[in-house]
């Protein structure tokens, strides 16, 4: 497996794996149309954040969107659940980090709780709003918690 920067020639893989992904964790159909989330992810996104993707072969197995203070998105392939791609993409968001990280995740999805929770995040609130109208929670890391 490698990272590699977001390249649009991977948007429509991208955009299946993430939609894909999201909905089995959530149980929920992605709201959006698949040319809407693309947009979102070729001219939308990018302008906030740093997009990778973890690559096997030719083939988007996860994908991350960060900047120093935060995670926007983190999905990884069904297909490669559970082997270590995504705690790769999040270390390397910790190492690009201002020391201290968000992120929302959805309530219903326990496995992305048990994740991040593993690495150090901790929950600072419930209940934001979000277009899926679904509880979620808001989790932090921080590299140095007495700081």
């Amino acid at each position: 497996m490698r990272v590699i920067s977001y390249s649009p020639k991977y948007g429509e893989q991208t955009v299946a794996m993430w939609r894909e992904s999201k909905e089995r964790a959530i149980g929920v159909k992605e709201l959006h149309s698949f040319e809407n989330h693309l947009h979102f992810l070729n001219h939308i996104l990018p302008d906030e954040y740093q997009i990778e993707l973890a690559m096997l072969g030719e083939e988007v197995a996860g994908m991350i969107a960060y900047n120093e203070k935060e995670i926007g998105q983190l999905y990884i392939h069904r297909n490669y659940q559970g082997m270590g791609i995504g705690q790769i993409l999040l270390d390397r968001a910790k190492a690009q980090s201002s020391g201290r990280l968000t992120l929302f995740t959805f309530e219903v999805n326990k496995v992305a709780q048990r994740f991040y929770e593993k690495n150090g995040f901790h929950i600072l609130g419930r209940g934001y709003e979000n277009e899926e109208n679904l509880p979620d929670i808001k989790y932090q890391w921080a590299r140095d918690p007495e700081a």
